[in-house]
């Protein structure tokens, strides 16, 4: 399976070891642009002008099109509990409607768009990469 590996940068070397593992299982994995310098701590903030600069976001919708299913790696952040920030939302959004598969690391967060990320229908993994089927 294609999967893209979304969620907030601040888990970059988190993203790192996920894409290791799913690769160790077979599947062809895509991380976000730049996540190594994120994980290395040579990059800490990703500017609205880098973003706009480098088209990320729609880049990011081109490799979600291209892929199987998004995992999105939700954990706690800014003191909540399997946090799903903006742009996670949006590749959500972006793969429900692409018809892909999704996939939350951890439970839906308590959140104001709780709400749509439960509409989406995301497979729950409970941090068990080997549930991705």
């Amino acid at each position: 399976m294609k999967i893209a590996i979304c969620g907030s940068m601040t888990f970059a070397k988190e993203m790192i070891e996920a894409k290791k593992t799913l690769e160790s299982l077979g599947h062809i994995v895509k991380v976000p642009h730049s996540v190594e310098k994120y994980a290395d701590g040579s990059m800490s903030v990703e500017s609205k002008w880098e973003k706009m600069e480098h088209d990320l976001i729609r880049g990011w919708y081109e490799v979600i099109k291209s892929s199987d299913a998004v995992l999105v790696l939700n954990y706690t952040k800014n003191n909540v509990d399997n946090y799903v920030g903006g742009n996670s939302l949006i590749e959500m959004a972006f793969a429900h409607v692409l018809e892909k598969k999704i996939f939350l690391m951890n439970p839906i967060p308590k959140m104001n768009y709780s709400d749509e990320i439960e509409a989406f229908s995301p497979v729950v993994l409970n941090e068990y990469l080997i549930g991705i089927k």
